[in-house]
């Protein structure tokens, strides 16, 4: 089953790249009404301004670049950003939306990638939910080893309240791996998506060799962040 969501993760992605977008921004599907959306939005910014407060960093990677929403916010901090996604139409949403020269992109997939070469920040968002548990350990070793020493992670994922999904995706279960999600012509697809808790990752980035802290907001995300050890 895990391999046919992950096969089924990519599809449904590449199909979601046009209207991805109305997730993070509260329209249509998304739209859950104006406290909801307001929490919503004011907990995106405490995250963004967080990601800020790390200060400016030299070469930043950034895993699972979508849309470009994050990527907008890293080319802010860093002097270089190379973006990987496995899907080619995020990719071109990505380079339409985040016009800059300093972004460099790439199609990988996340599952198989290895870094080739290290950098002063590492980061991901609405990604390792999407990785099952089991593999989990594994995607992280990766991810940090393409961090230098004295470098940075950056982590930002979903906590799993209802109004975070589109009105008419089923109800989570917090302790489940898979689910159905929808596009908005009905097409229905299986995907991976595990709610980490952000402790377990900052956890699980010690053992990896960061110094590493995990950050809740009130309802709707999780970030975790750390600094490499130098040897």
């Amino acid at each position: 089953m895990t391999a046919d969501a992950l096969h089924s993760q990519i599809a449904y992605y590449r199909a979601r790249a046009g209207e991805y977008d109305e997730w993070f921004y509260r329209r249509g599907r998304y739209d859950r009404g104006p406290d909801d959306n307001a929490a919503w939005f004011a907990e995106a910014a405490e995250v963004m301004q967080a990601l800020h407060n790390i200060g400016p960093v030299g070469s930043a990677l950034e895993l699972a670049c979508g849309t470009g929403i994050w990527t907008r916010e890293l080319v802010q901090i860093a002097t270089s950003v190379t973006a990987l996604d496995a899907a080619p139409e995020m990719l071109a949403l990505n380079a339409q939306n985040v016009p800059d020269p300093r972004v460099t992109r790439a199609q990988a997939d996340l599952f198989t990638w290895e870094p080739d070469a290290q950098f002063d920040l590492v980061f991901f968002s609405f990604w390792l939910s999407h990785v099952p548990r089991e593999r989990c350990g594994e995607f992280l070793s990766r991810a940090v080893r393409a961090a230098r020493p004295g470098g940075r992670i950056f982590i930002v994922d979903s906590l799993a309240d209802a109004a975070s999904s589109a009105a008419n995706h089923a109800t989570h279960d917090p302790a489940g791996t898979f689910h159905e999600r929808k596009l908005n012509d009905g097409r229905a697809f299986t995907i991976v998506k595990v709610f980490y808790d952000p402790a377990e990752i900052a956890s699980s980035l010690a053992a990896l060799g960061f110094a590493a802290e995990g950050h809740r907001t009130a309802r709707f995300f999780w970030w975790a962040t750390g600094i490499k050890a130098v040897a």
